[in-house]
């Protein structure tokens, strides 16, 4: 798996046309608290129970057309969700995994709040609400 920041990510997806984005938060993190444009959401995890959702791999697949060879690029709210993703999806044969190091919102200050020092968000990429 390649770990790319929120910076180098955005310039890969320019570079890449047909890579694909996956945000791989819950539905909710996804539609309020905002997303990168052109991200396609597939929930790696759901509240309220947390399981893991088994049939992640599979909804990639069909959102890549089942081009395992094409780039995949995962973002979580901090970049650990979207590690524990990518293994899934190098395991079920995708070649071209890249993690998005620093999430969406980035780690916690000390004030325990997100979005002040690492992010999509911070760094000033396109995003937007649902």
């Amino acid at each position: 798996m390649q770990h790319l920041d929120p910076s180098a990510a955005y310039a890969y997806l320019a570079e890449h046309p047909e890579a694909v984005l996956v945000d791989c938060r819950t539905e909710i993190e996804h539609m309020y608290v905002g997303h990168p444009v052109g991200a396609e959401h597939v929930a790696w995890q759901e509240a309220p129970d947390w399981e893991v959702n088994r049939h992640f791999a599979e909804q990639v697949v069909r959102l890549v057309k089942k081009d395992l060879a094409r780039p995949v690029l995962l973002i979580c709210r901090s970049g650990k969700r979207s590690v524990d993703a990518g293994l899934v999806l190098e395991a079920a044969g995708f070649t071209q995994v890249i993690n998005v190091t620093e999430g969406f919102e980035g780690p916690l200050d000390d004030n325990f709040h997100r979005g002040t020092q690492a992010g999509w968000r911070f760094r000033g990429l396109p995003w937007q609400q649902s």
